[in-house]
């Protein structure tokens, strides 16, 4: 989608902002050096700046601490030793959605890095690398899931990776859904999870070892006219997601299957290409779109970490779970700042057809 501003400004917003302050002021080992200069200076340690300074820099250590103790417990870490390094060549990866969009790029990239690629999708992923093996496949049908799952498993192995991504968006009043329409929101947004898990998951457990990648949308924390049914799929998902660690880490003892939510704003996307983003400079400054390359660097990196994560992109996606939790008046002034509910008054749904291909 062309959103009429110039290279410059493109990738100027508060994300950008937001990164280098990360790596400056509100980095533990950039603010070590403030108090530091101050006393090599000459200053005395009970002087108000190099006081202040000191305090901040504690506190920043502290929060970093806290960060890394969550990290090291949410993955059952040792403090000794980290986990296996991800062999990239040994892993069998199944992504589903991956004709267009971020899965395409996932899968083209992951294929790059020598790791066997499986698309599942109803139309042919474009690539010219041999590691990318396609099914056509209606995930959002059991039947159809098991049948190509059974496949893969005989003539490539169980996969070890599987990256539940599909997603289809009607952008439809609640009263002009059809049947149909709502049954392919939910086949495709949620009940594929339950079926890509049914198929593959039971494997990893038998081998304490594996990573599930799903991937939602930060609307799944919020409202927005037009995208009801999309919306509850993805807060669906988010569920699942829960239990899913939930089950892993408790009765299936399967603690050291990673599992990462991944929660983007915007997409530019194919699937996305008509939404009426507004184009004024300081919305694309504090509500920037996502690129699909950051989402895919993204979950590069959960997998080579071997972290359980939660991914939010970009910065205002942090702070879509707390708005439930604001009064009416607040929640009705953050929903008319975003402009969401106007967002999709000229959406186009895409077709079956590849949006690259022209028609017959």
């Amino acid at each position: 989608m062309n959103r009429d501003i110039s290279p410059v400004f493109d990738s100027l917003d508060i994300d950008l902002v937001f990164k280098v302050l990360k790596n400056t002021l509100f980095s533990p080992f950039f603010i070590f050096f403030v108090p530091v200069f101050y006393i090599s200076s000459g200053a005395k340690t009970t002087d108000p700046f190099v006081f202040w300074s000191g305090g901040y820099y504690v506190l920043l250590c502290l929060y970093w601490l806290g960060d890394w103790l969550s990290t090291l417990y949410r993955n059952q870490g040792s403090l000794l030793f980290k986990p296996p390094r991800f062999d990239w060549g040994e892993q069998i990866v199944v992504v589903t959605g991956g004709a267009s969009g971020v899965g395409e790029l996932l899968a083209n990239t992951l294929a790059v890095r020598n790791v066997t690629v499986v698309v599942l999708d109803i139309n042919p992923i474009v690539s010219e690398n041999h590691n990318v093996v396609y099914h056509k496949c209606d995930i959002s049908k059991w039947d159809e899931v098991e049948v190509v799952s059974k496949k893969i498993v005989e003539e490539i192995g169980h996969p070890t990776v599987l990256v539940n991504n599909a997603g289809v968006v009607q952008g439809k009043l609640i009263t002009d859904l059809s049947a149909a329409d709502v049954q392919q929101t939910f086949g495709v947004n949620t009940l594929a999870h339950f079926w890509t898990l049914k198929a593959f998951l039971p494997n990893m457990i038998k081998n304490n070892s594996g990573h599930i990648v799903t991937v939602s949308s930060n609307l799944a924390y919020t409202g927005v006219a037009q995208a009801s049914d999309y919306i509850a799929s993805k807060a669906a998902v988010n569920a699942l997601h829960e239990c899913l660690r939930q089950e892993l880490d408790h009765l299936h003892q399967a603690p050291s299957i990673r599992t990462t939510l991944v929660c983007p704003g915007h997409l530019l996307t194919p699937l996305f290409a008509t939404v009426s983003y507004p184009k004024s400079g300081w919305h694309q400054f504090f509500f920037p779109s996502v690129a699909p390359v950051a989402v895919v660097k993204s979950i590069i990196q959960a997998l080579d970490d071997q972290h359980s994560k939660t991914i939010m992109l970009p910065l205002y996606s942090h702070f879509m779970p707390y708005k439930q939790h604001l009064p009416s008046y607040l929640k009705d002034f953050v929903q008319w700042v975003s402009g969401a509910d106007y967002m999709l008054r000229s959406f186009q749904k895409v077709s079956g057809r590849r949006p690259d291909e022209k028609s017959g």
